[in-house]
Formats: C-alpha cells, sequence, structure tokens
C-alpha cells in the first residue's frame, strides 16, 4: 500500500481514537458514579425499584378513587409517568451539581469535562431500564401485549436522553457560578412534577392550563409512552419530531455554552 492512500486516513483514525476514548470514560465514569451510590448497601441496586414503587403506591393509593376509574389500567398508566419523570428529574438534580461536585476532575488537566452531563443522564438511565422490567410484568399481567408500535420505544428513550443531556450543560455551567441554581431547580422540578400528568389524565385539567400543558416536553414524552405501551398504537410522530429538534437544540447550544465557560470553572471552584 502507498504512502499517500494512508495519509488521508489519519484524521479518520484520529476521531476513530477520540471517539473510543470518549466511551471507554463515559463507562468507567458511569460504573464508578453506580458502585459509589449503592456502596456498602445490603439492597443494592434494589433501590432503583424501591423508589417508584413507592411513588406508584402513594400515588395509586391516594388518587385511585378520585381518577383510577376514568383511567384504564391506573396502575400501569401511573407507574409510566413514574419512570419516564424520575429518569428526567434525578437527571437533572444530578447534573446540575456535576461541576461543584468533582472538583479533582475539573482540575485535571486535559480531562473531557464535556461527558460529564452524559455520565448523569446515563446513571439515571440505568436506574430507569431496571425498572422497565417491572413495567413490562405489569402490562403482561393486565392483558396487554406487545404491538408493533413497541419500536418506537428506543426514539422515545434517545429523545428523552438528549433533552436531559441538553438541559444539563447549561444547568452544570450556571451552577458553578451561581450555587443557588441546584435549589432552584429543586423547586421548578416539584412545581413541573404536578405540572406533568404522573397521576392524572390530561381530560382532567382546567382548561384554563392546556395551553401551557402543551409547552411541557414530559408531558409530550408520557403520551408518547401511554400511547404506545398501553394503547398500542403509534405516538405522534409530529410532536415527537419538534420535540427531537428542541433537544437537538439544546444539546448542540448547551454543550456550547458549557464549553466556553469551562475555563472558569477551576477559578470558581
Amino acid at each position: 500500500m502507498r504512502a499517500e492512500d494512508i495519509i488521508p486516513q489519519a484524521p479518520a483514525q484520529a476521531r476513530g481514537r477520540r471517539w473510543r476514548h470518549a466511551r471507554d470514560v463515559l463507562l468507567v465514569l458511569t460504573a464508578r458514579d453506580l458502585k459509589a451510590q449503592y456502596k456498602r448497601s445490603s439492597l443494592g441496586f434494589g433501590w432503583a425499584l424501591a423508589g417508584p414503587l413507592l411513588q406508584l403506591f402513594i400515588f395509586a393509593t391516594i388518587f385511585h378513587r378520585a381518577l383510577g376509574a376514568q383511567i384504564p389500567h391506573y396502575a400501569a398508566y401511573v407507574y409510566i409517568g413514574v419512570l419516564v419523570w424520575s429518569w428526567f428529574q434525578g437527571s437533572l438534580a444530578q447534573g446540575v451539581g456535576l461541576i461543584t461536585g468533582n472538583p479533582s476532575l475539573v482540575r485535571q488537566p486535559g480531562f473531557p469535562l464535556s461527558l460529564l452531563p452524559h455520565v448523569s443522564v446515563s446513571v439515571r438511565f440505568i436506574h430507569f431500564a431496571i425498572a422497565l422490567p417491572l413495567l413490562f410484568g405489569l402490562l403482561w399481567s393486565l392483558g396487554l401485549r406487545p404491538s408493533r408500535a413497541w419500536l418506537a420505544l428506543p426514539l422515545l428513550v434517545g429523545i428523552q436522553y438528549l433533552l436531559a443531556v441538553g438541559l444539563a450543560y447549561p444547568l452544570a455551567s450556571l451552577n458553578v457560578l451561581h450555587r443557588d441554581t441546584q435549589h432552584i431547580l429543586t423547586v421548578l422540578l416539584q412545581l413541573l412534577m404536578f405540572a406533568s400528568p404522573i397521576f392524572y389524565s390530561p381530560s382532567s385539567m382546567p382548561e384554563a392550563f392546556r395551553a401551557w400543558y402543551q409547552w411541557n416536553p414530559m408531558a409530550c414524552l408520557m403520551d408518547a409512552w401511554r400511547m404506545v405501551l398501553l394503547n398500542g398504537r403509534w405516538p405522534d410522530f409530529a410532536a415527537l419530531g419538534i420535540l427531537l429538534l428542541m433537544a437537538l437544540v439544546l444539546m448542540l447550544v448547551g454543550r456550547r455554552v458549557f464549553i466556553v465557560q469551562s475555563h472558569r470553572f477551576v477559578e470558581e471552584m
């Protein structure tokens, strides 16, 4: 093989090495965070199920008489909402403190800090994935079987992943400059939880609030998950396309803001 045939491949090979390095770092940090969360825990990954199950019990017990009769398969309806919300809420709650909580990584020369938001979202995704078999078992017990529409599930996972990472980037960088960000986010997430159809149907909302409901990306995702799993129907791809576009824009702009601000992280720590 001639040298001139090899030289043009060098940039592609370098990019390939960078991608492999980034993948390896992401896997190592995700495994590290998971081990740290359950270190010396007798229940271990069982805690990934305990939280959603407790929320399911509370919502299904308190609201079943008021709302359960209006919503078919109410337990599965609530559990889907709890799982989707827990992944989103946990990703942002953990992501906002990524920089302030990892000073040793921030001070390490050449460390790819832009991977850290992916770590927080990936860790919460693993919690989400651990709880999915229980959801599928619940659906099976209710007589709901897989359909072709289930092929849309990877799309829903991908959109939510991009959306969470896209929001984690600016939140993490903003929290370095203004530490109140994490406390404000906690309040906003509490408000957004009740503005999302976790335990109630959108049709039960007052007419005055429905216009605001359309701007809630989690409402769109929850509707899509339930459309696929409970109704066996394809989701609204037009709405998902808009949400995907918004997630990609957030991802690109948020990452850019994060990288621009990253040179100030060490001096602000």
